[in-house]
C-alpha cells in the first residue's frame, strides 16, 4: 500500500495565484506589495471555476488603481494563470489594513508608517507625533499636508534634518 502525500482537495493553481498576486509591488511605493498594503482582498474561484482576484483601491481617486490591476493581471499571465480582476469598493480600504511587515518596509524605505488607527476626523485633523523613519526622533515638523502622493504628508526631522513622507492614517 502506498501513502499518498498529496492533499486531494488542494487547489495548487489557486495557491500559486495568491503567491503571485501577493508579490506584486505597489507602483507608487515599490517597497511594499499589494498584499502588504492590504489592497489584495482575495484570490478565489468563481462558480465557473475561473480565478478571480479582488482588489480594493486605497481611495476612489487613486491614480494607481488601473496600474495596480494591470500589474497583478500581467504577473498572473506571466505565471501562466488566467484570471479576472475585480475592483471591490466596500468596505473601503483604510491604513489599518497595512500589515505590520508592510509598516516596517515603509519605515525602512524612509516613509513614516501611519500612526494609530483610522476612523473619524482625528485621522485628518489631529496632530500626531510622527517619528522620523531614519533616526527615530519624534522631534519632527509637518511641512505640507501633501507629500509625493495625496495619501502622504511631507515632514522634516528637526534632529537629523532629513525630509520624509508620512503615510497618513486614513
Amino acid at each position: 500500500m502506498t501513502k499518498d502525500h498529496a492533499t486531494p482537495f488542494a487547489d495548487f493553481e489557486l495557491v500559486r495565484a495568491l503567491e503571485v498576486a501577493s508579490a506584486v509591488p505597489d507602483p507608487e511605493v515599490p517597497c511594499v506589495t499589494v498584499a502588504d498594503l492590504g489592497i489584495l482582498r482575495s484570490v478565489s474561484r468563481d462558480e465557473t471555476g475561473a480565478i478571480v482576484v479582488r482588489l480594493t483601491p486605497t481611495y476612489s481617486g487613486c491614480p494607481a488603481v488601473i496600474a495596480i490591476e494591470m500589474a497583478v493581471e500581467t504577473a498572473l499571465l506571466s505565471a501562466g494563470i488566467d484570471s479576472t480582476i475585480e475592483r471591490v469598493m466596500s468596505p473601503a480600504w483604510t491604513t489599518d489594513w497595512i500589515s505590520n511587515e508592510g509598516r516596517e518596509k515603509l519605515r525602512a524605505y524612509g516613509i513614516a508608517p501611519p500612526v494609530g488607527s483610522s476612523g473619524g476626523r482625528r485621522a485628518f485633523f489631529a496632530e500626531d507625533v510622527i517619528a522620523c523613519p531614519r533616526c527615530g526622533s519624534t522631534h519632527t515638523t509637518k511641512i505640507s499636508e501633501f507629500g509625493s502622493t495625496a495619501c502622504k504628508a511631507h515632514y522634516r526631522c528637526d534632529d537629523c534634518a532629513e525630509p520624509f513622507d508620512y503615510f497618513k492614517c486614513i
